[in-house]
């Protein structure tokens, strides 16, 4: 398939740039993929859909504040450095993005708040924006990620068009957020508040905790026509033994299997077997799922609406089918469903 066959015309004003008053009252589109029928609800009433033995499986990655703003030497322009991963904790190694790209050479030096609180030095130039630094800092490693915590940013997309406001760093994370890594939230699973959660665990439903530290490469423009020749960005994951007899048994007793979000979905295409079982999983990922695919993992998904082109509007176009997806995003734009981060969300049983 080709990357213009995922256009569709997005309004401006459904794009919801704030985060609902509460997680679980956003409104709810139910897909029916055999029947191919469309219901609306409320997040809430995801309830209804699972019972006894069921399992979600959550992406319990952790957003760190990416973004930090800085100066460079001698000429005190102003840099955006956008924090991708770390590469050495030893050494305080990173690979980010600066911008403006330009201005940046190798042996540049870049200071962070006042009183030049934070250095770093421009050690390699990787891509066109892409830059490797190293944090010359002496302290131990708790008081380096302190330092990074108190002056970066929660790193909102920039598609919002507005400036972080304190509930952004509560409301753009997950209630069950544990393992930080990733630079943008999982955003399917921000729809859970905590008396849910306990809700559907007396019901009896189970949640399979995976890690998949989302990356910038979600946003990124696709740039080439042709999908098969798209470079994804690796991303790390981990799921652990335990998790996987979880996931396992519930497909063995044929229960509900519902991936919580496109990372959650991508971390089990990624770690499934031949004989179709999860296998236990710590490494890397860059899988890329595009029509036509076929899943071997989960039977259900709950995600949100996601913006044209992108690499998540692809992988829900092959779980439902490309013809009824498009059917499906005309209803939810007619009914003005809202989309992309604190957008509302989509039930596909």
């Amino acid at each position: 398939m080709k990357l213009s066959q995922f256009k569709f015309e997005l309004p401006k004003n459904l794009v919801a740039s704030h985060p609902p008053e509460n997680r679980d009252e956003s409104k709810m589109m139910v897909i029916n993929r055999k029947e191919q029928t469309i219901e609306h609800k409320v997040f809430k009433d995801v309830m209804d859909y699972f019972s006894d033995g069921d399992v979600l499986v959550i992406n319990n990655t952790k957003v760190f504040p990416a973004r930090l703003y800085g100066e460079k030497e001698k000429t005190g322009a102003k840099i955006e450095v956008f924090l991708l991963r770390e590469l050495n904790r030893e050494s305080r190694l990173w690979d980010v993005l600066v911008d403006p790209a330009r201005k940046i050479r190798i042996g540049n030096k870049l200071y962070f708040g006042e009183d030049e609180a934070l250095v770093a030095e421009v050690i390699d130039n990787t891509t066109s924006r892409g830059r490797t630094l190293r944090f010359l800092f002496d302290g131990p490693y708790e008081e380096f990620k302190k330092t990074i915590q108190a002056l970066g940013e929660t790193p909102l997309p920039r598609v919002h068009e507005r400036p972080i406001e304190p509930i952004d760093n509560e409301r753009y994370q997950t209630i069950y957020a544990k393992h930080e890594g990733a630079v943008a939230a999982p955003t399917a699973g921000m729809h859970f508040s905590r008396e849910l959660m306990k809700r559907l665990e007396i019901h009896g439903v189970n949640f399979a905790e995976i890690t998949l530290h989302t990356g910038l490469g979600n946003f990124r423009p696709i740039e080439v026509e042709d999908l098969t020749k798209h470079k994804v960005d690796s991303e790390e994951m981990f799921i652990t033994q335990d998790t996987a007899d979880m996931i396992n048994q519930a497909m063995s007793n044929k229960k509900k299997l519902c991936a919580v979000g496109t990372t959650s979905m991508k971390a089990l295409e990624s770690a499934v077997s031949i004989t179709g079982k999860i296998k236990p999983f710590g490494g890397w990922t860059n899988k890329f799922i595009f029509p036509p695919y076929e899943f071997k993992t989960a039977n259900n998904m709950i995600t949100n609406f996601h913006m044209p082109m992108s690499p998540m509007f692809m992988m829900v176009s092959a779980y439902l089918g490309y013809d009824f997806t498009r059917k499906v995003y005309k209803e939810a734009i007619k009914k003005k469903y809202t989309f992309f981060t604190y957008g509302d969300a989509m039930l596909i049983v």
